[in-house]
């Protein structure tokens, strides 16, 4: 007795919305509403009537009362009668509007492109967006259905498995090497941004925000790539030894002391005049069969020349001793 009386005088209808929840299906006892019955929708909230699985009814934020007039729709559908005071059967559902923040994505498996640069690559990446519902007809036919309720950890799995083929389109389509991936970072997120959006919407959701914080190669071919990085910075090894030794000597004459106190003074300039030699001649040691490097510019070599003689590496006669063969070999 007391279950049939209270599902007759049901007057006052509301959500408190939990965290994580996008939908509740409000669990009325034979879905029979008090008419007059007062509606209470809060902020980012929506309340649907819902009719044999037609969406009759939809209540924005504010305080309702529930009369055949302010129920139109639905009235029609059940032939009210402007007098009638009886309960009434519909389900009511209410949904989230508020933007749900801050969720992880990332490839579970690397995603396969064809770079302009590389060929074939396996991409991994990673990142945020955020979501809404934009939509209650929609996503109450397609996710909702006859279920109670439906959360963000539900709806996540399918979002992340949207999201990636999202991330393989508009990859694939960008034509952006992966070496230039980094400087175009907003850009491909924008990109993505938009192919997510309008999978998202086949659900009645929307893609507010998108980033992509990473996007990297496997382990094994990024030290390939290193690898030959580090070639291409060290460029020519012949002046780069040379380079090193310049440096070396630069630094150890700024200390206190100087050259002569560390006792490196002719022992350094022997180093540094082999060292030129060599690079003058052309003798540098090389792997057999490979090409000899470049002989260097005589006028760059007279310049770090004079920059040893300023610093106290070399003496004003040995500079001028070789300044005068550097400048008998130019022609």
């Amino acid at each position: 007795m007391f279950d049939f009386l209270r599902k007759q005088f049901i007057d006052v209808i509301e959500w408190l919305e939990e965290p994580g929840q996008l939908a509740w299906r409000v669990p009325f006892a034979d879905q029979e509403i008090q008419n007059g019955a007062q509606l209470t929708v809060r902020e980012w909230q929506k309340a649907a009537f819902f009719n044999k699985g037609q969406l009759a009814d939809v209540f924005s934020p504010g305080l309702h009362r529930l009369t055949t007039d302010n129920l139109p729709i639905l009235t029609d559908l059940m032939n009210w009668d402007k007098a009638f005071n009886s309960p009434f059967k519909s389900d009511v559902v209410f949904f989230s509007e508020r933007e749900r923040p801050g969720i992880k994505w990332g490839t579970a498996q690397p995603l396969t492109i064809r770079d302009a640069e590389f060929g074939a690559l396996r991409l991994r990446s990673f990142g945020t967006f955020s979501y809404r519902i934009a939509d209650v007809n929609t996503f109450a036919s397609r996710l909702l259905g006859s279920q109670l309720e439906v959360t963000d950890a539900a709806m996540e799995p399918q979002l992340r498995s949207a999201i990636m083929t999202a991330m393989a389109t508009a990859l694939g389509g960008s034509g952006v090497p992966f070496l230039d991936l980094a400087s175009n970072q907003q850009k491909l997120s924008e990109v993505i941004k938009a192919e997510v959006d309008r999978a998202f919407a086949q659900w009645g959701l929307s893609c507010l925000s998108f980033f992509v914080e990473n996007v990297s190669l496997p382990e094994e071919v990024q030290q390939h790539l290193d690898k030959g990085s580090s070639m291409r910075v060290l460029g020519d090894l012949n002046k780069y030894t040379q380079f090193q030794a310049a440096e070396a000597i630069e630094i150890a004459a700024g200390q206190d002391g100087g050259l002569a106190a560390l006792g490196a003074g002719l022992g350094a300039a022997a180093t540094i005049g082999g060292a030129f030699a060599g690079g003058i001649a052309g003798q540098a040691l090389h792997v057999p069969g490979a090409a000899a490097p470049a002989a260097e510019d005589p006028f760059e070599l007279l310049e770090k020349l004079h920059k040893l003689v300023t610093i106290g590496a070399l003496t004003q006669a040995e500079f001028d001793a070789k300044k005068a063969e550097i400048l008998a070999r130019v022609k």
